[in-house]
């Protein structure tokens, strides 16, 4: 038989129990979501029962469940406390990372202050964006204070995501006149035969992901108005060819895909004042076999090279649905298998 991945664990009505106190009751009705939602989704991932009176709730289970559901109790409602919004995907993170120390990094620049201490947030139009893993923290770290990073691992880490963002953010912030995103316009293992209209509706479905990005973070019609302007550009990796990209964030997506020709002409196409981020996933090539990815061999050769940051995600860093990084785990461990 079927349960709901929702179902309350059974936990004996004697077990010890916790009880956490929480002054501002409209703050306590968010946290615990429509119909408690929120915190069914907590008693789930962590094996706790958790039961409200008043301004308490009371959390039964095992020692460290119960101390683990109190220290995510605790780092949800001093999120509301801020005034931010909580989400599933905000429960799932503060479960699965905890309410660990920011990054302090070194100060380069007015834009790294967020790096001083504090929470790390990345100020769009639209929402403030939030890396959540210690390895998304040191990626954006380095995007804000390296003239070119690298970001590479799986799917669904926020690699293209949190470039996109901190472009957006330099832009807004006067730090860059544009934003230049770009992939190399490679099929996926399916051939999709001859598209139909002009070249933009020819290449459109290869950037959708890159338009997805940017309409999370600038409202439509602002970002309409910057694309008219050229301020915001998306177009194929093939087009880049006989730039020199000056007081621009340029992010490269799906990197991979771009062969080792196609990458060292866009890595030489950074003009003053300028920033790359190049964004790809090492076990996604969709290159004809035997045709040596362009992010392979620069990861080779630009390795020990001064000043570029190099940020690897894992399974770990997945921040989408958390059956994503179980899928990949499993990939991972068959492709062991077989090596």
């Amino acid at each position: 038989m079927t349960t709901s991945a929702l179902t309350p664990p059974q936990i004996p009505q004697d077990a010890p129990e916790t009880a956490l106190e929480f002054p501002d009751n409209r703050l306590l009705i968010d946290l615990c979501g429509e119909f408690d939602r929120n915190l069914a989704q907590i008693e789930d991932k962590l094996s706790v029962q958790i039961m409200r009176r008043g301004n308490h709730l009371s959390v039964l289970g095992d020692e460290d469940d119960r101390n683990q559901t109190a220290d995510v109790l605790g780092a949800l409602y001093e999120r509301l406390e801020q005034g931010r919004t909580l989400e599933p995907a905000d429960i799932d993170a503060a479960i699965r990372f905890g309410n660990s120390a920011q990054d302090t990094g070194t100060r380069r620049g007015d834009q790294l202050e967020m790096f001083q201490g504090g929470r790390i947030e990345i100020k769009t139009r639209k929402k403030l964006v939030e890396p959540r893993t210690e390895t998304q923290k040191a990626y954006v770290h380095g995007l804000f204070s390296h003239e070119l990073c690298f970001g590479i691992g799986p799917a669904g880490t926020g690699k293209t995501y949190l470039a996109v963002a901190v472009a957006v953010s330099m832009f807004i912030d006067g730090h860059v006149d544009r934003i230049i995103l770009s992939r190399p316009a490679v099929e996926a293992g399916e051939r999709l035969g001859f598209l139909p209209g002009d070249m933009k509706e020819k290449v459109d479905p290869f950037m959708q992901p890159l338009y997805d990005a940017l309409h999370d973070f600038l409202p439509g019609k602002q970002l309409a108005r910057l694309m008219e302007e050229k301020r915001i550009e998306i177009a194929p990796l093939a087009f880049m060819r006989g730039r020199t990209l000056s007081n621009a964030f340029v992010v490269l997506d799906e990197a991979q895909n771009a062969s080792a020709m196609q990458m060292k002409m866009f890595l030489t196409r950074l003009g003053e004042g300028s920033r790359m981020a190049i964004t790809g996933d090492r076990s996604q090539i969709d290159l004809p076999r035997g045709q040596m990815s362009g992010l392979v061999e620069a990861e080779r050769i630009l390795r020990d090279v001064k000043d570029i940051s190099f940020t690897y995600f894992t399974a770990r860093d997945v921040v989408r649905h958390p059956m994503v990084a179980r899928i990949i785990e499993a990939y991972d461990a068959d492709s062991g298998e077989d090596a």
